[in-house]
């Protein structure tokens, strides 16, 4: 049973540990990763893995490999913010892969990209052909940015001269039958405003409704189960 014990409080500290890593080191690390970035998330995991099972490692060597290591990736992240060839160096930097509707096999081999993983890209871009293309860029955390030559764009309002209203977000307020009090509270609104408006669209307790928002220029949208 200590055993057992003793890998739930190690499991539980190194699960807290890297929770504040990830913190500190910013949502780059998750929604733009890099290579680099790659590699750290995964050495922080094996910190937290092999100190569960080996009988050698306690949980101070843990901790202090966690810290040392999250010390080093932030760092690392600190110098690339400034210093632009180590930037490059650890984080890669975009390459042109389409110029002016051709593609640039050069600059395919270099980033070991196939033409078949560049049309699965392109694809995530809604654009189905390579001959709507006018310039494509891999970036450093391997997505595609396009821009589609000037025929295949879609037309904006400016375009055709039509006046845009102003934008305006909508705010949840109902998820899964409770009320999210926070989004009420910071746009002014209270519980009987929130009761009128649900009243309005039919309903009577908060239960019964998966989804709400309220949106100025629309009013409230209710969905129920």
């Amino acid at each position: 049973m200590n055993e057992f014990g003793q890998i739930a409080v190690e499991l539980i500290v190194g699960y807290i540990a890297l929770f504040i890593m990830a913190k500190i080191l910013g949502r780059t690390q998750i929604t733009q990763i890099t290579p680099f970035d790659f590699i750290s998330a995964l050495v922080l995991g094996e910190l937290v893995g092999n100190g569960l099972y080996d009988a050698n490692v306690g949980l101070a060597q843990v901790l202090f490999a966690i810290a040392l290591w999250g010390l080093l990736i932030y760092a690392t992240e600190m110098i690339t913010q400034k210093k632009k060839e180590l930037r490059e160096l650890l984080e890669g930097k975009p390459v042109i892969v389409i110029s002016k509707g051709k593609i640039l096999y050069d600059a395919l081999k270099k980033t070991k990209l196939d033409l078949n993983q560049l049309q699965h890209l392109l694809r995530s871009r809604n654009v189905f052909s390579i001959r709507e293309v006018e310039y494509a860029i891999l970036e450093t955390d391997g997505t595609v940015s396009v821009m589609k030559k000037a025929p295949y764009e879609q037309p904006t309002r400016k375009d055709h001269n039509i006046s845009a209203p102003e934008a305006v977000l909508p705010v949840t307020v109902i998820i899964d039958g409770e009320v999210i009090w926070d989004n009420l509270r910071e746009n002014g609104w209270d519980e009987q405003w929130l009761k009128k408006h649900i009243r309005h669209a039919g309903f009577e307790s908060y239960s019964d409704i998966l989804y709400a928002e309220w949106q100025d220029d629309k009013g409230m949208h209710v969905q129920s189960y």
